[in-house]
């Protein structure tokens, strides 16, 4: 018995000695591959030493030395992906007040996209959108310059300018195969973030969504509130053409339309910090009734967000068309000399583990968008005329702003108030 104890101890004691020597083998395995790739980036260094020495020397004219590493970052950056790119002070400054309200420009938001300069929506009520810019389209040229080389930044500064004066900018719109030329007059570009919330018809409500902003969810709240005291049945959530913003707006947003402690969003990257969950926190949950949420190629990010986590818990329908697919976090980390570098460090998931970035959230049911025809006022009037000589009655007040409110429902969202009357009806029953 003692003789078997000893051999199971020498066993069990070899068996460690293993374990121990293979845990050690791949830890010099990793060593050995960490050094091999900081000895490569060693090297390419040199590379870029000896391209920098020789710029020096033998270019035409003197550079200063700051010039070529700002050049040699900005092409760094750019190389990795349209969103990630070096700013300068100067730039960097100006993003920074981009980011705090009002500025003077044409109301669109723009991204790089098959390396063409790409409209990723017009703002509501800007000039780009009453000019007619359309999500998709791509921006050929800025006043008479083309954009082929342009970075994002310098064709955000392009189209930047004192309010009241023009932009000439020439578009290819890929569905009409032509292409357009716009000449839009700048103006302070100021985003509310709800533009409509009312009810379309009795029970049936109708909230335009346009941008996710910091009073984003008190907005909605309110607007909730309202229609909800209004007797709401179901609610039709307007996504299109809604560029994004803030990623913890989302998740309000979002998180107002189910149970608390439920996943909106996670990210994740390289590194173990940037994998997170973000969860509802809301415990006022707006959950009795049915929604549909209505998505375009215009809706983007934060959009993509709450629409791709309502469709995978069940709670909403989608609508409309294939949305943009910008599904990407960047992180802004500031230099010592003012500059400042934006890097993607990690992408967005729906709750059911689907990538957002590059695929975009399909809707359950498509509709493309269709351009209603231009008025005829003298047939409107003789129609009027007409029905009134028909029924014999004159309409009340509210029958006509009902009348009037729902001819100006495009198709996109009268299939929403119809998808929604009927799971109204059927639940009823």
């Amino acid at each position: 018995m003692k003789k078997r104890i000893v051999i199971l101890l020498i066993m069990a004691s070899f068996a460690i000695g293993i374990t121990a020597r293979s845990i050690s083998f791949a830890e010099k395995q990793e060593q050995k591959q960490q050094k091999q790739k900081t000895d490569d980036l060693y090297k390419q260094l040199e590379l870029f030493s000896d391209a920098v020495s020789i710029i020096r020397t033998d270019y035409v004219e003197d550079k200063k030395s700051k010039d070529l590493i700002y050049g040699a970052l900005k092409g760094m950056l750019s190389s990795l992906d349209p969103y990630s790119q070096f700013m300068d002070p100067d730039t960097y400054n100006e993003m920074k007040v981009e980011t705090e309200g009002e500025f003077g420009g044409i109301g669109i938001e723009i991204t790089m996209k098959d390396d063409l300069l790409t409209i990723i929506s017009p703002i509501d009520d800007t000039p780009a959108y009453k000019v007619g810019l359309k999500a998709g389209d791509k921006i050929v040229k800025i006043d008479g310059d083309v954009t082929k080389d342009l970075t994002l930044m310098a064709a955000v500064k392009k189209l930047r300018g004192k309010p009241g004066t023009d932009v000439n900018i020439i578009v290819l719109r890929e569905s009409e195969k032509k292409l357009l030329e716009f000449k839009i007059t700048r103006a302070i570009i100021k985003i509310a973030s709800i533009k409509k919330a009312e009810m379309v018809e009795p029970g049936i409500g109708y909230i335009r969504l346009s941008e996710f902003q910091e009073n984003t969810p008190k907005d909605l709240a309110e607007a909730l509130k309202k229609l909800e005291s209004d007797g709401l049945k179901g609610l039709v959530l307007d996504l299109r053409n809604n560029p994004g913003g803030l990623l913890d707006v989302a998740v309000d947003v979002g998180g107002k339309f189910l149970e608390e402690g439920k996943v909106v969003v996670s990210t994740k990257g390289r590194i173990e910090a940037q994998n997170i969950e973000f969860k509802s926190r809301n415990k006022n949950n707006h959950l009795n009734y049915p929604m549909v949420v209505m998505i375009n190629g215009g809706s983007a990010s934060a959009s993509e967000i709450v629409a791709g986590a309502l469709q995978d818990y069940k709670r909403a329908i989608l609508l409309g068309t294939k949305s943009f697919g910008k599904g990407s976090v960047q992180t802004v980390v500031p230099m010592s000399d003012g500059s400042a570098i934006r890097v993607t460090t990690s992408k967005y998931y729906t709750p059911n583990g689907r990538s957002i970035h590059g695929l975009g959230i399909v809707p359950d049911i498509i509709v493309e968008y269709e351009e209603r025809p231009i008025k005829d006022k003298e047939l409107e009037k003789e129609t009027a005329i007409l029905e009134k000589l028909i029924e014999g009655k004159e309409k009340t007040e509210q029958e006509k702003a009902d009348e009037k409110n729902k001819k100006e429902l495009d198709n996109q969202i009268l299939r929403a108030v119809d998808v929604l009357k009927g799971i109204v009806i059927y639940s009823g029953k």
